[in-house]
């Protein structure tokens, strides 16, 4: 009798003692505040921007075990570089070739969190069909309660720097610059 007390007693207190694991949360992007853009050297006269106007994907997420996954599917034919004939030049063969790859895609492989937020993300990255591995840096990142939605959400942004003549589309290169930075703006709703 005593024996099945102290094993009760014990199975208590490692019970009670045991770390609360959460559940993986599931996170939809926002598509009103989620944009992707990407900047480049112009023949060294300045640095354009352009952005992504219609993106979507999910981000989970179990903070209590810092473990994480991201996949995002970007509309490239929604690019929006703030002049409709260079938007229609850009989409061309020697370019985006948006209309033989009309999306680019993002798919994690690990998410390394630093403290209780994730501060890299490793994936794969695929424009015009051509993957490439790729690191996207978190320079921010919130999680809390959305204030107007009221409910749970989670925005970050992050970066990466990619040649673009390894996705085929080098055109102009050394002149037009091979390095292309990509930034991520994203927030995401909790499902």
């Amino acid at each position: 009798m005593k024996k099945l007390a102290l094993i009760a007693t014990i199975t208590t207190i490692a019970t009670l003692s045991a770390p609360t694991w959460a559940a993986p949360e599931t996170f939809v992007l926002d598509a009103k505040h989620t944009f992707p853009s990407f900047s480049y050297s112009h023949f060294g006269y300045s640095i354009q921007t352009s952005r992504f106007n219609k993106t979507s994907g999910k981000v989970t997420m179990d903070k209590a075990a810092k473990t994480g996954s991201v996949d995002v599917t970007i509309d490239m034919k929604s690019v929006d570089t703030g002049s409709e004939l260079f938007n229609e030049h850009i989409q061309d063969e020697d370019y985006l070739d948006t209309e033989k790859y009309p999306t680019a895609t993002f798919q994690s492989t690990k998410v390394i969190f630093e403290g209780d937020k994730p501060a890299t993300i490793e994936g794969n990255l695929t424009i015009k069909g051509i993957t490439k591995r790729v690191m996207l840096k978190v320079s921010a990142f919130q999680a809390m309660p959305h204030p107007m939605m009221k409910k749970d959400a989670i925005g970050a942004n992050a970066s990466t720097i990619i040649k673009r003549s390894e996705f085929n589309a080098g055109k102009y290169v050394p002149y037009v610059g091979d390095d292309v930075t990509i930034n991520i703006a994203m927030e995401a709703i909790k499902e």
